[in-house]
């Protein structure tokens, strides 16, 4: 598919998340790739020719990690778009005082990128409060600093803290417990989880997603032993 060469976003001011977006992915990995899908709008919207861009980025958090996605709407698009770009390059091209966005030539994608969560089909689980999930979030914060620094630096290994970060994010959120709380976990750190902002669950066949006003993380419902977020930054 053809990608187009640069996109205008409907709210100019929506370039500056997607560009925050996309500097919190490279944070955790700077040769991150992410998938780029662009939708023509449905007839019926106000606009015409309106559309709706879709980032998706992987976090790289553990062996299995969340998918984070940023949407933002379009003002025009002649036709849908579907690559994988990388993400430095993508940062690059965000003009955020134009609100345009330059896409630039697709990559060779990786193994999640053709693994994504369902556009369709999801079930509410529950809608709930940003400030409901805040005290269990920094517990367990705090639970895996204070574990993790426990453990004797010789035995302080990748795969050690991995397992230990399995065991504190794989455990039912309060607030929703079909929900594990590694998928608060992730949305917190891409910045889409502020207090006060509302939130809903969903699930999808094998997908949970946590939805916020700027973005949703989604993560698989059954993770497999030894998956999970692993060594986290804990980002503002």
């Amino acid at each position: 598919m053809t990608s187009p060469a640069a996109l205008a976003l409907a709210d100019p001011a929506e370039a500056a998340d997607l560009a925050a977006f996309l500097g919190r992915l490279l944070r955790f990995d700077r040769a991150a790739a992410v998938r780029l899908q662009a939708v023509p709008g449905d007839a019926g919207e106000a606009q015409q020719g309106a559309g709706v861009l879709a980032v998706f980025g992987r976090l790289p958090l553990g062996t299995a990690g969340a998918v984070a996605v940023r949407t933002a709407r379009l003002a025009s698009l002649t036709a849908a778009a579907d690559l994988t770009v990388s993400a430095g390059q993508l940062l690059e091209g965000v003009d955020e005082d134009g609100g345009t966005v330059a896409v630039p030539t697709s990559v060779t994608g990786p193994a999640w990128a053709g693994l994504l969560p369902p556009r369709t089909g999801w079930k509410p689980l529950g809608e709930l409060a940003a400030d409901q999930i805040f005290p269990q979030l920094m517990s367990g914060v705090r639970e895996f600093k204070e574990r993790s620094a426990a453990v004797p630096e010789q035995h302080r290994s990748r795969a050690v803290l991995d397992e230990l970060a399995d065991e504190i994010w794989a455990r039912p959120l309060d607030a929703v417990p079909a929900l594990p709380l590694r998928a608060a976990h992730a949305a917190y750190v891409i910045g889409f989880l502020h207090p006060g902002v509302p939130l809903s669950a969903h699930r999808a066949g094998g997908w949970l997603r946590l939805n916020a006003p700027h973005g949703s993380v989604a993560v698989r419902a059954a993770a497999a032993p030894g998956a999970g977020l692993g060594l986290t930054p804990l980002m503002a």
